[in-house]
């Protein structure tokens, strides 16, 4: 079984003077040089990843270039954990702090997963030990923020560990943490240096930690209007999130002033409930308010395109030539619809009609879709 080690760099500032017990007072705010400090956040959903740390150079400052001796017995390195100092530290072996000087450090705003392990909200001392080979590693993180360094390390204080395998990558000499991939619920959180690459999987909740928040929200000033309601709902519908709450926050918003955004909102949720014929009846009534325009019409039309309602969508679009048949997105939406229902005759028609009435800034596309048209093809 391989051991691990840690990489330990000697640097300037371990050499405060100690003598019976006593340490000798020392200016802080003084440039810090090697090893300057840095810090990354990334957010994520409404969560925020934030990595506090200081950053050694492959190069030293002799000019000394160390690639290939920093992993394995660099620096000088030892395999295993390393040895305690004789009267300094806790008197454990300690692991490498990710980093330089004082303990590198996670913020995580929100609960999360790191490497798969449940980890609370809060600060964490962030540690590394690497296989000799520098291939598999192990994040711990720590609940003591404050130490400088490894050497108080003491692993009954863990909050969690992480498993990685490193990659290799281009020569990094100043050590660096990132963030080299994104999604709504997660990111890769990736420490270079040299020509290793040691990243962790970190994944929120994004979904619930935002329920929650907006559920806090409505309880002040965010709920004295009919905006918010409708906001909530819609981040309900669109994210397919306990749509029976979204609903209730729609109906909030209706009570509030009814209009057509929060009108279609709901229709939307039931629809997405299984109560299309509501739906329906729902989304009418919005189509029929004053305040309703020939883009409410068109993009109701469009969204049932997207769900495969191509007679229902032509019904709407008649409904928007009929109510503003000199607008060019009733042309254009009757295009959509006989495309869609595979009759390319009568779509180019209108499509040609639309073409004359269009902005300039839209009459591109309208060519575009002309053009497919031309060639038999559905242009949705």
């Amino acid at each position: 079984m391989k051991k691990n080690h840690v990489l330990f760099l000697f640097l300037p500032l371990l050499a405060l003077a100690f003598s019976a017990g006593s340490v000798l007072a020392q200016l802080q705010n003084l440039p810090r040089n090697p090893s300057p400090g840095a810090e990354v956040s990334q957010t994520v959903g409404i969560s925020t990843i934030t990595i506090n740390y200081s950053r050694p150079n492959v190069i030293a400052q002799n000019g000394n270039d160390r690639t290939g001796q920093i992993y394995g017995k660099g620096l000088p390195a030892s395999t295993g954990w390393s040895d305690p100092f004789p009267n300094f530290g806790s008197g454990n072996k300690w692991p490498w702090r990710a980093g330089a000087n004082e303990n590198t450090t996670i913020t995580l705003s929100h609960d999360a997963k790191i490497g798969g392990q449940d980890v609370k909200a809060g600060t964490y001392a962030l540690f590394l030990l690497i296989d000799e080979d520098g291939t598999n590693a192990t994040y711990i993180l720590s609940n003591n923020t404050s130490s400088w360094g490894g050497f108080f390390y003491n692993e009954s204080e863990d909050a969690a560990r992480a498993n990685i395998q490193s990659e290799e990558v281009a020569q990094t000499n100043l050590l660096t943490y990132h963030f080299v991939d994104l999604s709504p619920t997660s990111a890769i959180l990736a420490l270079d240096w040299e020509k290793r690459r040691f990243p962790v999987k970190i994944e929120f909740d994004t979904h619930g930690i935002v329920m929650a928040s907006i559920k806090d929200e409505l309880r002040g000033t965010a709920g004295f209007g009919w905006q918010s309601w409708n906001q909530a709902a819609n981040y309900s519908l669109t994210n397919d999130v306990d749509l029976e709450q979204g609903l209730a926050w729609a109906e909030a918003s209706i009570g509030n002033q009814t209009n057509f955004n929060n009108l279609s909102t709901k229709a939307g949720l039931l629809s997405k409930l299984g109560r299309q014929d509501e739906g329906n009846t729902v989304m009418n009534q919005a189509l029929e308010l004053p305040g309703a325009n020939a883009g409410n019409f068109y993009n109701y039309g469009r969204t049932l395109i997207g769900q495969d309602k191509d007679k229902e969508a032509l019904a709407v679009f008649e409904k928007l030539n009929k109510r503003w048949p000199d607008h060019w997105l009733a042309s254009h939406g009757l295009a959509r619809g006989y495309s869609a229902l595979g009759d390319y005759k009568k779509a180019l028609k209108y499509e040609r009609v639309a073409l004359e009435k269009a902005p300039d800034g839209s009459k591109g596309f309208l060519e575009g879709f002309i053009k497919t048209l031309e060639e038999g093809k559905d242009f949705n």
